[in-house]
């Protein structure tokens, strides 16, 4: 129910041995940094087109094709696929990976995260120990908080109960074509099923399930505006 192959087609992961002999797709998360130690070739290559107004860090691997806009800040270490948009005020900070054609966006935040390929993150967004599929989006300004105000391990769900994950920080597993909407905040140990949908402005905890759609109803009440 919760492995990497029910979320994602690895073959759009950037690394799919990430994901190799685990048991749940969570435990990728404090795979990252190793991964990365392992595979980072750092240097940017020559088809990139870098402002030099941007800062690159030492330990960064930088693709073909990616532009790198004024005002960015990649810290490092992070692996930056082809043709990769990282926008303006766009701050990476360590351990990220970003699959080929993907998006990471102006004032987004990243840390410790996984984008496969064609993830999009456009606009004023915080990822933090997360992994987003194949052509996920992010609407602006969703936040997906990693750490429990209590810092407790996190928790998920599952149709035979509750599951330890063992991990403190812990933001989302975003399904490949995962679409959520603007404004929203995605509680630690969110999990969305591939091609699912939580509508804007939600406060959304816990698993929801493939194909589906998070709703949220609101009410409004109008009266006349006295003088």
């Amino acid at each position: 129910m919760f492995t990497a192959a029910d979320f994602f087609d690895l073959e759009q992961a950037p690394f799919p041995e990430l994901y190799a002999s685990l048991d749940y797709v969570w435990q990728a998360i404090p795979r990252i940094k190793d991964c990365i130690s392992r595979k980072i070739e750092p240097g940017i290559d020559p088809g990139a087109k870098v402002s030099p107004g941007a800062f690159v860090g030492e330990q960064v691997q930088i693709g073909p094709g990616t532009v790198v806009l004024h005002g960015a800040v990649i810290l490092g270490p992070a692996i930056i696929g082809a043709g990769c948009e990282i926008r303006a005020g766009a701050f990476l900070r360590q351990d990220v990976v970003a699959g080929d054609g993907s998006v990471l966006g102006n004032s987004c935040e990243f840390k410790n995260c996984v984008l496969h390929k064609r993830a999009n993150v456009p606009h004023f967004a915080y990822v933090g120990d997360s992994l987003l599929g194949y052509k996920a989006h992010l609407g602006a300004g969703v936040k997906i908080s990693n750490v429990k105000l209590t810092w407790e391990t996190v928790k998920v769900k599952g149709a035979d109960g509750v599951i330890d994950t063992g991990l403190v920080k812990f933001g989302a597993v975003l399904g490949d074509n995962t679409d959520v909407g603007c404004n929203s905040v995605l509680n630690p140990g969110t999990i969305v099923g591939r091609r699912s949908i939580i509508y804007p402005c939600s406060s959304w905890r816990g698993v929801l399930g493939e194909n589906r759609i998070a709703k949220l109803r609101q009410e409004f009440e109008t009266v006349e505006r006295r003088k």
